[in-house]
């Protein structure tokens, strides 16, 4: 047998770990037909089924449970040598998927040039990782400021809910209730919901639902209607004129998008990391 494309056991080793294809897809930056293709080769080229495709979910069969501990031993060990040869410092960093694509993956370059010694790995995930067992090494989360004084807290940005839109969808400059009359995208969130709720208003009727702010983005980007978004996530597009802010929810909120890393056991590397992330919240 040829030799196995490495992208695809990489992505065998994330599939496995997740059980599930969608968030292997979401740790890796591919889409989850990406991911399903790929598997789909791994088990032809090996002529035996490494999952079980459940009514509610994955789960691996035998010979690909035995497999996934060998591969995830030797990309670990693949990792670990590329490290010690270029004196690299490895940083896992727990982050959202809409926040890791809309925000942090346009910056890395930058990071990249002026950290070219750290090997950032991202874990985008809607579920929290546990710093303190050393599932990552910094996260960035959103919501109230933090309270755990285990953690070193570093505020990235205020939260500021804004209605984005294609400038060839609407005007530049809208009321709340011109905005109710188009259609809206609404994310897991249900950022729509919450604010109709808040202030006494009919629930909105014209929806479109998708499980990530990502996508609304993307579906605002797309002339699909207006999503209700953190400014942070739709900064770029705004800046490119790609979107136009048409309202703004100027309540105050007490929220916000922040950097946390274990006070007493962060290397010096993931303080820098975490301090520069922390520096970019304003740019």
């Amino acid at each position: 047998m040829t030799a196995l494309n490495l992208n695809a056991l990489r992505i065998f080793d994330a599939a496995a770990r997740h059980q599930n294809f969608r968030r292997a897809a979401d740790e890796l930056h591919v889409t989850q037909g990406a991911v399903a293709q790929q598997i789909r080769s791994l088990e032809a080229r090996l002529g035996k089924p490494l999952f079980l495709r459940l009514p509610r979910g994955l789960a691996l069969t035998e010979a690909g449970s035995s497999y996934h501990v060998e591969i995830n031993r030797a990309l670990r060990i693949i990792t670990e040598a590329t490290a010690q040869l270029v004196d690299m410092t490895t940083i896992t960093l727990s982050v959202t998927p809409s926040l890791a694509s809309k925000w942090l993956m346009p910056k890395l370059p930058q990071l990249i040039e002026i950290m070219p010694d750290v090997d950032l790995k991202i874990h985008a995930s809607e579920q929290k990782t546990d710093l303190l067992r050393g599932d990552a090494d910094l996260a960035i989360r959103q919501g109230p400021p933090p309270k755990e004084p285990t953690f070193e807290t570093l505020k990235l940005a205020e939260i500021d809910y804004i209605a984005v839109a294609s400038p060839k969808l609407c005007a530049s400059s809208l009321t709340l209730e011109e905005v109710l009359q188009h259609r809206l995208i609404q994310d897991s969130h249900g950022h729509w919901d919450r604010l109709c709720a808040d202030l006494d208003l009919p629930q909105p009727k014209a929806t479109l639902n998708v499980n990530q702010t990502a996508l609304a983005i993307d579906a605002a980007m797309n002339e699909q209607g207006i999503a209700l978004t953190p400014r942070l996530l739709a900064q770029d597009a705004l800046t490119a004129g790609i979107l136009q802010a048409v309202w703004q929810d100027t309540r105050p909120i007490d929220q916000g998008f922040y950097v946390l890393y274990p006070r007493d056991s962060a290397s010096q590397k993931t303080v820098e990391v975490a301090n520069w992330l922390a520096s970019q919240g304003a740019i």
